[in-house]
């Protein structure tokens, strides 16, 4: 097999993105992942409009659609149902790209049978478990076999750790940084088959993150088509003596008795909580966790991407949405550095910033401190939200999920594409608005 330019740590959505982001620049890849088999696993997501752009570019926005639900509207209540405030979503809120929301596992899957559609069957290959490397010259990647413990040296142009919060890239890029760190909120997730609930197209979130909280929103298309709604529910409880050292596992089981008794009478009229709770197949259990932002990510010809680069609370909507980002610059600076080091450099420089303030703004959570003070002076519930709180703090909640999302529509909507490039012509996203990568680089020259 020919050595890829990029050996990609991590098969989940920011790895997949940058193997399809990297093949369209015309630079090779291979994706490696620790699971013996990719399996459409987990619950809901929302794809803010930036990443559905960047999706869109890489000619997958016919399938998306096909899978995703447009949000149209993100709206909060208090826990008894009392609407509080909320703003248009997406192509609502003037972006020229929707915001989706879909099953992860779908999200996934779509994005694996491109990378092996476009990039080749073996491009993925499961199963293998980064254990450590050495960059001279080229980066030796070595790994271990899940199946038979053998071990696999792979040698590539350049590794990057998409490999999560758990990161063994970042664990040796960053040794003794110790465990994801827990703010002491508990979250059970889960999915149910209900009616549509208020138009089909919302987001909702009810109540405080200092005692429960509570978000539901629409996944799935298929079912929205027969006049029914696949929910994904996300149940937040404020528990104290969560240790802040707790290991993340995405996959661990929940308990239907742990997390319905602090929603056993949440029924709004237009949403029935424990109802949809009691009635999903299945309910993951893991605590709110980060980690603290980096001086640095990477070194040379080794770098990190989405979560194990920037792991942050699931505060609007940032975590797949800010991996795609981070993988379609990736390709963009690669394509047009002299070397892939050089590459490197520029994808950090021109992300790490960005998003260790993202992170930064989802710890600060102004919005959650908002719906606290309504729940302070209105403990049983409101008939008018003026009555509640001023316009001054209404607009509070504006300003903070456009801190935390980074990018308004104006913004995004002028920006050219990172899809545009030609490296012979050194031009730059700002010089050429064309929609398709070229490079000069060849694949030997890749590795100088």
């Amino acid at each position: 097999m020919l050595l890829p330019d990029v050996l990609i740590a991590g098969a989940g959505i920011g790895g997949l993105t940058a193997a399809l982001s990297l093949h369209q620049a015309g630079l090779s890849a291979l994706v490696v992942d620790a699971a013996e088999r990719l399996r459409p696993i987990g619950v809901g997501i929302n794809l803010l409009p930036h990443a559905v752009r960047e999706l869109t570019e890489l000619g997958l926005g016919e399938e998306l659609a096909a899978i995703g639900i447009p949000t149209a509207k993100f709206l909060h209540f208090d826990r008894f149902g009392n609407r509080i405030w909320g703003e248009p979503r997406g192509l609502a809120l003037g972006y020229r790209w929707p915001q989706y929301s879909v099953h992860r596992g779908e999200l996934q899957t779509l994005l694996l049978d491109n990378v092996r559609a476009r990039l080749g069957e073996d491009a993925v290959r499961p199963g293998l478990a980064v254990e450590d490397f050495t960059d001279s010259g080229g980066v030796q990647v070595r790994l271990r076999r899940r199946e038979d413990g053998e071990p696999v040296v792979i040698t590539a142009g350049a590794l990057v750790g998409a490999d999560g919060i758990n990161s063994a890239v970042r664990a040796r890029l960053h040794p003794g940084e110790g465990a994801p760190l827990c703010n002491g909120v508990r979250m059970w997730r889960g999915v149910a088959e209900t009616a549509p609930f208020l138009d089909g197209r919302t987001q909702v979130v009810a109540g405080r993150n200092t005692v429960a909280k509570f978000v539901a929103y629409p996944i799935s298309k298929r079912l929205d088509e027969q006049g029914r709604a696949l929910v994904n529910w996300v149940a937040e409880v404020r528990v104290p003596d969560d240790a802040r050292t707790e290991t993340a596992d995405w996959n661990r089981l929940g308990r239907l008795d742990d997390v319905l008794p602090h929603f056993a009478d949440w029924r709004f009229g237009w949403l029935d909580v424990p109802a949809l709770i009691t009635e999903s197949p299945e309910i993951l259990e893991y605590p709110m966790v980060d980690r603290d932002p980096l001086r640095f990510w990477g070194r040379g010809r080794v770098n990190l991407l989405g979560d194990a680069a920037h792991p942050m609370y699931p505060i609007g909507s940032n975590g797949g949405s800010q991996a795609i980002i981070d993988a379609r610059v990736l390709a963009y600076e690669l394509a047009r550095a002299d070397d892939l080091a050089t590459g490197l450099a520029g994808y950090e420089a021109a992300r790490r910033e960005t998003t260790n303030a993202i992170v930064l703004a989802c710890r600060d959570m102004p919005a959650d401190r908002v719906l606290h003070t309504v729940a302070e002076r209105a403990p049983h519930g409101f008939d008018r939200i003026e009555d509640v709180l001023s316009a001054d703090e209404l607009a509070a909640i504006d300003g903070s999920y456009l801190q935390t999302t980074g990018i308004d529509a104006e913004r995004l909507n002028a920006r050219p594409s990172w899809s545009a490039l030609s490296t012979t012509s050194a031009t730059t996203p700002e010089s050429n608005p064309m929609n398709t990568f070229t490079t000069s680089h060849g694949r030997d020259d890749r590795h100088a």
